[in-house]
């Protein structure tokens, strides 16, 4: 008993040397690691909202329920080939944002979903943001997306239109998280 007495009060202070030489490179390895992998910077801070994100899934969930089979097997928002420059592909889908804001959500009152009120100021809010962060929507009024995206509504009947495009909020809002951001990396230099 004694020697394993002895054994432990000798190893204490070792052990405490140990701990205090090795946990400070760890904090260094784990800053170095935190430095390495770069945080992007929102360019509007409702896409980082949590309430926000979940008004989107809300209503983009009820619109995609009054679609019909048929709604539900093509979709309005153009893949974007995303090796292109993030602030392009951001503007592209201010665009389409606009266009939602002056066309889509103004067109209906918000009792068709209880976030809806929500959504349009959050969503104008975006759009106000990214207008100030450069974003020129009316410059990409004219790219092959935005011209598809709003050709195929407009073969859409009205109402069929208006929960094809409300159901589609979602890929939207996808679009501008991953997109309307500053790469940490970008304003480091």
């Amino acid at each position: 008993m004694k020697m394993i007495s002895a054994a432990v009060s000798f190893l204490r202070p070792a052990a405490t040397a140990a701990v205090l030489v090795f946990f400070p490179l760890l904090l260094i390895g784990w800053a170095e690691q935190a430095a390495s992998h770069p945080v992007d910077r929102s360019l509007s801070e409702p896409l980082r909202n949590p309430e926000t994100y979940q008004a989107v899934q809300d209503i983009s969930k009820h619109a995609q329920g009054l679609q019909t089979e048929e709604d539900s097997s093509f979709r309005l928002m153009p893949r974007v080939n995303t090796d292109q420059d993030h602030m392009n592909i951001c503007c592209l889908h201010a665009n389409i944002l606009d266009f939602y804001m002056n066309n889509i959500l103004k067109t209906r009152r918000d009792h068709v979903h209880p976030n809806m009120t929500r959504l349009k100021v959050d969503m104008n809010r975006v759009s106000e943001d990214l207008q100030s962060q450069g974003c020129n929507v009316t410059h990409y009024q004219d790219h092959h997306h935005a011209v598809e995206f709003r050709r195929k509504l407009a073969r859409l009947a009205p109402e069929q239109g208006f929960n094809k495009a409300v159901g589609e909020i979602d890929i939207l809002f996808m679009y501008l998280q991953d997109f309307c951001v500053v790469r940490r990396n970008a304003t480091e230099n």
